[in-house]
């Protein structure tokens, strides 16, 4: 279950209750049950903090909304300074290949909030995309920009 990602090492906190594995959320401050797909979010979480420098607390962990009366939840979403949505993460397991299947489900959460970059990842591949609503486009990014550089367009696409 712990693999080896195409991320920076990290120290994250793991236990075992009753013969499961727990690992530790600093979003949600509190021990989460580890499954692949939670092994590849925790390492993005402390990513896109410890190098790319985004504040843990303008992060927001598998946040639930409705969309045409089906509930959905985006695993990871990120804010601006002003509480305004700014990016939203997909995480899927190591093993689930990245496909157009993925981005149409992070494309339906975007229908909700309207970000300018969308993040996609299994960990071992990584896409961002820079969306542009002006002119109904979108173009991938060769790296997902830091907070300072996001930050300072205030998340404007």
């Amino acid at each position: 279950m712990i693999t080896n990602l195409n991320l920076p090492k990290f120290d994250i906190p793991v236990r075992r209750r009753e013969g499961k594995l727990f690992i530790f959320d600093p979003v949600r401050k509190k021990y989460v049950r580890l499954t692949p797909e939670e092994w590849v979010r925790q390492n993005f979480l402390l990513f896109l903090n410890r190098f790319k420098k985004y504040p843990i607390s303008l992060m927001q962990v598998e946040k639930e909304f409705v969309w045409n009366n089906l509930p959905m939840r985006s695993d990871i979403l990120l804010f601006a300074n002003d509480g305004k949505p700014g990016m939203i993460v997909e995480c899927k397991a190591p093993e689930v290949a990245v496909t157009d299947k993925v981005f149409e489900q992070i494309a339906r959460y975007n229908l909700r909030y309207q970000v300018p970059y969308l993040v996609v990842t299994n960990g071992l591949i990584h896409y961002c995309c820079k969306m542009d609503y002006n002119q109904g486009t979108y173009r991938f990014l060769e790296d997902i920009p830091d907070y300072k550089t996001v930050s300072e367009t205030g998340f404007i696409s």
